[in-house]
């Protein structure tokens, strides 16, 4: 008897729906196997754990018994997780914009009983409104099509599929100068008073945030200089930032960041940590080191699990309602906090009786900013009384499955403010989940995508192993005594995505060459909320070159430039990451410090800070250290036995220098 199948699973996602009435499968040839028998289509519903309107449409059609008794009778039903499987996903993801429609989640299509997309869209209601059918409605009208029209069926499969396959494009250089050129026109889109792309919703744009960067570095660009940073402080003051714990959700739905979707992802407060350590060590503003250590302690303290891997997100909804756990009214903090601190910590939050979103107020700095340290640290007090009171709520769930390629992005946040702040238990935290990925989820140098409960989605996919080589470089830098260990990881991990990803037209599929066969092998240069993995790829073989000097490195990132060059101009704002990893190519260097005695201070740490350039390595080694002889820092050392610098580039180094103004007219050249 055909039943719900999910209670088997592992995924939080799919556990929340094991008692749905739906007979739901879980992806694989079971499902596929009767479509084909009973001859009916397939209903695919993708989502995740901390989605909204998953939850929305979850409560409204998938938990009624009469939507599922007509998804049961006319349709096989999978259900999938797309933070698990970001493979199905990409591929359905891509027939739903081919549709023309915009996408996002829950991702609902529907697909022969191979397992080709027909039709699609994304949240359905179950009753129908705003000239839009209600979910049963559709149900009924794609069945009845499927069963009398099979003509048309075909003619949507056939070119959706034509619409899907990634077409080859002619190999060629990359111009240098479209770096500029692509970060001029999105800094051309950039909202000067409140940061962040102009309109509504806001995104943090990690990944165009990062090229924006690179422009104010490479050009002196004051403009791209001030939207990056100005564009981190309205999210740290904005209501995205959780003011009582730390940490950025996901979006904002208006254009001020005032208003999150308030999951909270480990991917986006990853990338958030890093781009706040570039702007505290540019700047020393106390707001990015308040930002840092706040967002730090939460990671470590709430998502940090048994044996050191990071939990994936925090749900946006509890007791049925998205942000009930995380806003307040102006009643509550004045009972908390009493009257006249009730109206300090009002005055400084945005805290009013009729509330200044919808009812409810959701805390925010944004109208009053970064006071002086005596009243900052009064306010932290008042925090921790509200926090204490916001404890006793029923709290958002947790999805604690472990994702490789998330983990590296935290991984490399901590690691890197840890070092921004002089924090090392930041990057102890970064090293533990280092260690539990490359341990626990590592089977003949090949990760694993996912871990939970002892079951591990394997092989994992191109970004999983290209974002942990970046972690692994990472810590080569921020941990130099076991540089040698980080570097074996990254080259290790390295040889395994060319060996298991490589396509035969150059760049990385996303799926390894055994994995489980789809309608098609994922292939896709453009970046979601993370980067893409060949962006990943060609960043960390550009910086295992520098690294080591070994060429097949260079080789290696510029086989996906030249595949993707053709392709890049089309879309920069989608390729932003690889824009950003050929900067590291071109522009990159290796600086090598030789201190005799690792107990001295690094006497060129400021001049690091003001060059604060994510396209640079920093390898920091005692006098005793040996090199390769192919490495270009061979044979260098610490000249009269004091700490001595050499910038490195292409194979050949710089002289020696020993003062901090030397090595800054090095790094500005």
């Amino acid at each position: 008897m055909t039943a719900n199948r999910l209670a088997e699973t592992t995924s939080p996602y799919l556990l929340q729906h094991k008692d749905n009435p739906v007979h739901w499968y879980p992806w694989g040839p079971e499902a596929l196997q009767a479509a084909q028998e009973q001859n009916k289509p397939i209903l695919l519903s993708v989502g995740y754990a901390a989605c909204h309107w998953c939850h929305v449409m979850a409560h409204e059609s998938f938990e009624d018994p009469d939507t599922a008794e007509v998804m049961n009778r006319l349709f096989i039903n999978i259900k999938v997780d797309r933070e698990e499987r970001p493979d199905i996903d990409q591929i359905y993801m891509r027939a739903l914009h081919a549709l023309g429609e915009q996408g996002g989640w829950p991702l609902t299509m529907f697909l022969t009983a191979k397992g080709e997309p027909f039709w699609g869209g994304t949240y359905f209601p179950k009753t129908a409104q705003w000239g839009r059918p209600s979910f049963v409605q559709v149900l009924e009208s794609v069945s009845n099509t499927y069963k009398s029209d099979r003509d048309r069926i075909e003619t949507n499969r056939s070119g959706l599929m034509q619409a899907i396959t990634p077409k080859p494009s002619e190999k060629a250089e990359m111009d240098v100068g479209l770096i500029l050129a692509a970060g001029e026109k999105m800094l051309s889109l950039f909202d000067p008073q409140h940061g962040g792309i102009r309109g509504a919703p806001k995104f943090p744009q990690a990944s165009v945030m990062d090229l924006i960067w690179r422009v104010a570095l490479r050009s002196d660009n004051a403009a791209a200089h001030q939207a990056f940073l100005h564009t981190l402080k309205q999210i740290s003051n904005g209501g995205i930032y959780d003011h009582l714990r730390g940490g950025i959700a996901r979006y904002s739905v208006d254009h001020l960041w005032l208003a999150p979707h308030f999951e909270k992802m480990l991917y986006d407060n990853g990338q958030y940590l890093t781009q706040l350590a570039i702007a505290y060590r540019t700047t020393g503003d106390e707001l990015f080191r308040r930002r840092i250590e706040e967002t730090a302690d939460w990671l470590i303290e709430e998502m940090q699990l048994e044996g050191g891997a990071f939990a994936s997100s925090l749900d946006a909804d509890s007791e049925g309602v998205e942000g009930r756990f995380y806003v307040w009214s102006a009643e509550e903090v004045t009972e908390v906090l009493g009257k006249e601190d009730g109206l300090t910590f009002s005055h400084a939050y945005d805290v009013h009786p009729s509330g200044n979103w919808e009812g409810v107020t959701i805390l925010n700095r944004l109208k009053v900013g970064l006071l002086p340290t005596e009243e900052e640290d009064y306010l932290a007090s008042l925090r921790a009384k509200l926090l204490e009171r916001r404890g006793a709520r029923i709290r958002p769930e947790q999805d604690d499955k472990v994702l490789a390629d998330w983990n590296a992005l935290a991984i490399i946040g901590l690691a890197r403010a840890g070092a921004s702040v002089s924090r090392e238990s930041y990057i102890d935290a970064a090293v533990r989940a280092y260690d539990f990925i490359m341990q626990t989820m590592c089977r003949d140098d090949h990760l694993a995508h996912s871990w939970r409960a002892g079951e591990m989605v394997f092989p994992g996919f191109a970004s999983d192993h290209a974002a942990m080589m970046e972690a692994a470089l990472t810590l080569a830098e921020i941990r130099p005594a076991q540089a040698s260990r980080y570097l074996k990881d990254a080259a290790r991990l390295g040889q395994a995505l060319k060996a298991s990803y490589h396509r035969e037209q150059g760049a990385y599929f996303m799926t390894a060459q055994n994995a489980e066969a789809l309608i098609q092998r994922p292939f896709s240069i453009a970046d979601e909320a993370v980067p893409n993995a060949n962006a990943q790829a060609a960043s960390a073989f550009s910086r295992l070159y520098a690294m080591t000097g070994d060429p097949a490195y260079r080789e290696l990132a510029d086989d996906i430039f030249i595949t993707i060059a053709a392709e890049v101009p089309k879309n920069v704002f989608a390729t932003a990451s690889l824009l950003a990893a050929f900067d590291t190519r071109m522009h990159g260097k290796l600086i090598v410090i030789i201190r005799p005695n690792d107990t001295e201070p690094n006497p060129f740490s400021v001049v690091l800070d003001a060059h604060n350039d994510p396209a640079n390595a920093v390898l920091i080694v005692s006098q005793s250290h040996d090199f390769p002889a192919d490495h270009p820092a061979h044979g260098k050392t610490a000249l009269d036995g004091k700490p001595t610098a050499y910038v490195c580039r292409e194979g050949t180094c710089s002289a020696p220098v020993q003062s901090s103004e030397d090595l800054a007219a090095l790094l500005s050249n």
